[in-house]
């Protein structure tokens, strides 16, 4: 489940709604509906792999992302195009008074008045404030640290070129200290 390469699904929405939405995630076009997105830190990432940054994308797909002090990024990630993504399931979203669109656009304009904090207060809690206003899943607890967790067990790569984007560094790094180790017994 790490290493799972990308695939779509089609949900239909909640029974009162008649309309079907797609959950067709389309890389070419930067869309990833109903998503929380993960992309590499330049640096950090390549020390540590699993430490990145994350947006969350409306229905439609449109990514926004807390990219820094008092500004969310609407459809430009911050740190480039997602290489992860881990698809949320619209009908789980329990608020009766949100729907999943409305709580983005009310956890982004929230954030936009917050000072950002690499340690404290982040893209993590920014997507963690979309899902708690949703009541995603029935739980209003997400937290930044959910948010890893989930991404680690639930998240999809989007290609393999993706992947190789996100680890590859981190190979270079390693082997090269490995190098230096053993060069310099």
């Amino acid at each position: 489940f790490l290493f799972a390469f990308g695939a779509s699904m089609d949900y239909k929405e909640t029974p009162a709604t008649t309309t079907t939405t797609t959950m067709k995630i389309d890389a070419a076009k930067n869309r990833y509906p109903y998503c929380v997105v993960w992309t590499p830190l330049p640096l950090i990432s390549w020390l540590l792999p699993f430490i990145g940054h994350v947006g969350i994308a409306t229905s439609e797909g449109v990514i926004y992302d807390f990219a820094g002090p008092y500004y969310i990024s609407v459809d430009n990630m911050a740190f480039g195009k997602p290489t992860k993504y881990w698809q949320l399931n619209p009908s789980k979203v329990a608020s009766a008074t949100s729907s999943f669109d409305a709580a983005v656009l009310s956890g982004s304009e929230e954030y936009r008045g917050h000072m950002h904090n690499l340690i404290c207060d982040n893209c993590h809690s920014h997507v963690a404030q979309c899902l708690n206003d949703m009541c995603y899943d029935g739980k209003k607890n997400w937290t930044m640290f959910s948010i890893a967790f989930y991404l680690t067990l639930h998240s999809k790569y989007v290609s393999v070129g993706r992947f190789l984007y996100t680890y590859v560094p981190f190979l270079i790094i390693l082997v090269a200290a490995v190098c230096i180790a053993l060069y310099a017994k």
